[in-house]
């Protein structure tokens, strides 16, 4: 099996980094969720804040790496517009099957060449550019709150809860893009 560079880097953008940033989101929730009066000694307070610590913060790494890598590595891949041929903007795309060299992943669910797919773009790509953002921006709050608190969200449950709903949300807000972008990618693949 040989990949391209395009597919390399999606690849590591979706595959790799999605990877890591689903294996740190489940270690810091369940860290975050037994965080409990009574569940823990002090000894167990100090290891686990360091691991949540570094769980949640590499989650919020891999967030922004994740959505570096698509909006500028990634993304001009998908969305480069290849030049029209007179008034007919997807021109190259006329009997294509997957884009191709002369016909872009944007501009091949735009034409419809394979059936009714520019909702896929209008719709699956608007919300993937804008809802990834929110994943790693959400994280990093999440993060800098436990780093901040650290053991004193044992005390405060309301706190504990805030910071759950944190991280929580940034996880739907990868699981959202991410589903988008594994469909956009089956659909019209970056190639």
């Amino acid at each position: 099996m040989e990949l391209s560079t395009r597919e390399t880097w999606t690849v590591i953008h979706g595959l790799v980094l999605g990877t890591l940033f689903l294996l740190a989101f489940a270690g810091g929730l369940a860290g975050l969720w037994s965080l409990r009066p009574g569940l823990i000694t002090a000894a167990g307070i100090k290891e686990r804040m360091k691991r949540l610590y570094w769980g949640t913060w590499i989650m919020a790494v891999t967030a922004w790496l994740t959505v570096i890598t698509g909006t500028w590595i990634v993304y001009p891949w998908y969305r480069v517009k290849l030049s029209p041929v007179g008034d007919n903007l997807y021109a190259g795309c006329e009997g294509a099957i997957v884009p191709g060299p002369s016909c872009s992943p944007r501009d091949f669910l735009k034409s419809n060449v394979s059936g009714a797919t520019a909702e896929w773009h209008g719709l699956g790509m608007e919300w993937k550019e804008h809802i990834g953002w929110a994943a790693p921006i959400l994280a990093t709050a999440a993060a800098f709150l436990i780093v901040y608190y650290g053991p004193r969200l044992i005390a405060r449950p309301w706190l504990r809860a805030a910071v759950i709903t944190l991280f929580v949300a940034a996880f739907a807000a990868a699981v959202v893009a991410g589903a988008f972008g594994a469909f956009l990618n089956k659909v019209a693949p970056v190639i």
